[in-house]
């Protein structure tokens, strides 16, 4: 499989997965209708990957722009509180619109999908790559011959 076509069947399957998940989550967290979650974890979905690609966009620039070059441990943590601070911040007034919940309460819930995404990104990657096996980035040469 193509690197571009691993990358976009990793991105639409864990999107799947994370709205089926947190959809009937939400449902049943706040006492709302399957269907208005389900449009809400959508719509979550949506801004997330659109941040995503913003904010990567972004750090990529400033990045380029740095004397020191590479990913150190702190560039790694920065950009990882960047995107996740912002990604808070955006998802706060929808989250409270759309349930009709405080800003507090939508921060909560925020707080609980971000610990979440965090054990699910890392369970549905190791669950990817046995099935489709490692990317070429990923495979060492010993690798390569057995």
């Amino acid at each position: 499989m193509s690197p571009s076509t691993r990358r976009v069947l990793q991105a639409l399957s864990y999107e799947a997965i994370a709205i089926a998940v947190v959809g009937p989550v939400l449902s049943l967290a706040f006492d709302k209708s399957p269907a208005s979650t389900l449009g809400l974890a959508v719509v979550l979905s949506g801004i997330a990957l659109t941040w995503n690609y913003t904010f990567n966009w972004i750090f990529e620039r400033w990045e380029s722009r740095q004397s020191v070059r590479g990913r150190s441990l702190a560039r790694r943590l920065a950009h990882g509180a960047g995107f996740e601070g912002g990604l808070v911040i955006i998802l706060l007034p929808v989250m409270s619109l759309w349930l009709n919940i405080s800003p507090t309460a939508a921060l909560a819930t925020n707080l609980g999908l971000l610990a979440f995404f965090f054990f699910y990104a890392i369970a549905f990657t190791w669950c990817f790559d046995r099935v489709f096996g490692l990317p070429a980035s990923a495979k060492t040469a010993e690798a390569d011959r057995g």
